[in-house]
């Protein structure tokens, strides 16, 4: 059996569906309030997030550089919170025991310390990919090397979000706290059903970036009206709402796709000449 789309997108709409009141506020807190508090405080933070960072402008890249180096533990604080979030969201979906939500944010703190090092050891994965990949290229001088070596590193970099993406589930629902074990059980439940699961990324992707344009062309157009510090404030409410709707669907999607790889995986093998 393999990996199915609309049963996928089925699931995740029950789930968001039948949760959204507590989905809704666990988002606010740990998405929305945090994510808004950093565009409005750190400076350069809020250009970054719109788009508006020009790497072949000197001032601006000085400008990112300096954003980071005064302001890596706030980047730090708020990747934390969200990993909470995001954990919690997933133990409040698909526990057996029907947590609590006070109960879900402690699996969400319980656990976040093995998602943040699953995520380095995932980051470290692919810095060694970027530097086998695309140094070969950059160092030999060819131009054409050297962008087949970055689409290589761009597919490689699809292929491994797609593999790892069931780490969180992994964390918050089979409670596998150990990094190495959650990217390894991830990389098995995936197994087989890569592409299929890459596509039903890819499309609910696509489906975000249109809708978060409309809005933060509309929240634009009309805090516009208000002045440059309305528009600023508008545009960074749109984002962080658009990040904390994101971050429901997306958990959703998570908790549908993890359900769906678990059934399959414990599923016995299809017949071959009318055996097992």
């Amino acid at each position: 059996m393999k990996f199915d789309l609309d049963t996928a997108w089925k699931d995740t709409t029950s789930l968001v569906r039948d949760n959204f009141g507590l989905l809704a506020v666990l988002s606010g807190v740990f998405y929305f309030v945090p994510y808004l508090a950093a565009l409005l405080w750190v400076p350069g933070m809020s250009e970054l997030a719109m788009g508006q960072f020009d790497p072949n402008n000197d001032k601006m890249e000085a400008m990112v550089q300096a954003m980071f180096a005064d302001y890596w533990w706030a980047f730090i604080l708020l990747t934390l919170v969200q990993g909470v979030g995001l954990l919690s969201m997933l133990a409040l979906l698909r526990r057996r025991a029907s947590p609590t939500v006070a109960e879900a944010i402690k699996v969400g703190v319980r656990s976040v310390a093995s998602y943040f090092v699953a995520s380095i050891l995932l980051g470290f994965m692919i810095g060694l990919a970027a530097i086998v990949i695309v140094a070969p290229g950059a160092l030999s001088g060819i131009a054409a090397l050297a962008v087949i070596g970055v689409i290589v590193l761009v597919v490689m970099m699809f292929y491994l979000f797609t593999k790892f993406s069931m780490v969180s589930p992994v964390i918050a629902i089979d409670s596998v706290l150990n990094p190495l074990e959650a990217l390894s059980r991830s990389w098995k439940l995936t197994k087989g059903n890569s592409v299929r699961i890459f596509f039903f990324y890819a499309l609910l992707m696509v489906a975000y970036l249109v809708i978060s344009t409309v809005v933060s062309l509309v929240f634009s157009l009309v805090f516009a009206l208000g002045g440059a510090e309305a528009q600023t404030f508008g545009n960074a409410f749109s984002a962080s709402l658009m990040q904390a709707v994101f971050a429901v669907v997306f958990i959703g999607v998570l908790a549908a796709v993890h359900a769906q790889l678990t059934r399959l995986k414990a599923a016995p093998a299809e017949p071959v000449d009318g055996t097992y």
